[in-house]
Parts: C-alpha cells; sequence; structure tokens
C-alpha cells in the first residue's frame, strides 16, 4: 500500500478496537492491518495517545453531529435526550467509555457546548447548575457505560438480582435531571 489517509488509519484503527479491544490496540497490529511499516503512522500521529486521541474523536461523531437544542425546545427532555445520545454513542465502539474517558472537548466541539450552555440558562436554569449538571450528566453517562461494557464479558452473580444496564441509566439521570429541575428559577 501506498501513502495512507489518516481518516483510513482512523477508521481501520476503530475497527482493530472493535475487534480486539483497547488493551490489544498497537501500532504494529494498525500497521500490519494497513499493509504499511509501523514508522508510516508516525506521519498522521506522533505517539500512540495522538491516536487514541484521534480514535475517540472519531467514535464520537454521532454524538458531535445531533441536532443542537432550539429555543422553546423543553429543556429537561433535551437534557434526558442529550445523555442518552451520548450513551448510545459510547456503546457504539467496544471499550467506547474507556476510549472517550479524559477526552476533552476539542476546538471543534467548544461551539457545540456554548451553544447547549446558553440553552439551558435562557430556560431558567442558574449558570454554574446548568454547568455541573452538564458535567455530572456526561460523568454519570461515562461510568454508566464503562460498568455496562465491563458486565458484557463477566459472568452474572447467580445471588444478586438485576437491574438492567438501561434502567439504572434512566434512574440516575432522571434523578440529575430532577435535581436541576429543583434548581430552576
Amino acid at each position: 500500500m501506498g501513502k495512507i489517509d489518516r481518516e483510513i488509519v482512523i477508521a481501520e484503527a476503530l475497527d482493530l478496537l472493535d475487534e480486539v479491544g483497547l488493551d490489544a490496540v498497537s501500532t504494529r497490529q494498525l500497521a500490519k492491518r494497513l499493509g504499511v511499516e509501523q514508522p508510516s503512522l508516525y506521519w498522521h500521529f506522533r505517539k500512540k495517545e495522538d491516536l487514541l486521541s484521534a480514535m475517540a474523536e472519531a467514535a464520537m461523531a454521532p454524538h458531535a453531529t445531533a441536532e443542537l437544542p432550539n429555543d422553546g425546545d423543553d429543556w429537561r427532555e433535551w437534557f434526558l435526550e442529550n445523555s442518552r445520545s451520548f450513551r448510545r454513542t459510547l456503546l457504539m465502539r467496544r471499550d467506547g467509555a474507556r476510549l472517550h474517558a479524559g477526552l476533552l472537548p476539542g476546538a471543534a466541539d467548544l461551539g457545540r457546548v456554548k451553544h447547549k450552555m446558553a440553552f439551558l440558562i435562557a430556560a431558567g436554569l442558574p449558570e454554574l447548575d446548568a454547568q455541573m449538571a452538564m458535567f455530572a450528566a456526561g460523568r454519570f453517562t461515562v461510568g454508566s457505560v464503562l460498568e455496562e461494557q465491563a458486565d458484557a464479558g463477566a459472568e452474572a452473580g447467580a445471588e444478586l438480582p438485576r437491574i438492567s444496564h438501561e434502567a439504572a441509566f434512566e434512574a440516575g439521570l432522571a434523578l440529575i435531571a430532577d435535581g436541576l429541575a429543583h434548581r430552576a428559577r
């Protein structure tokens, strides 16, 4: 294979992630998969962390391109759906939550974050409470998906009652939204 495109490298790396999991993703395996020498990957990514960051950003594309809230939308319904969209996106990839954990919004995402915050504030939510609720919902979602994806490979405990991951997520998300509604002006 000749010169490789950055987007192809990211797409192949995400496919490799889905096949082998985050712990087994390596630049050596990726280079072999692409039919190139490992050093050629450094043309696009100086270190593995740069590749992982690009993979996480690409994996988040379904959520990052979701429709933004509009004036007149119900803030609570939007808040709940935004968190559900984030969860669905994390679940699209094997180890999606682990890949995303610690990722900060990129420059392209900051405008979307500001729009979401302005929407919540315009809906009558105190700015600090809106910020903390978005932060809490994001962390809660990542943690919920981490547990769900870790549980997917574990054997179920015979003695413990099982609550579905989705039901637990919805209950926790409702508690966050209820708390935010309590703070609304």
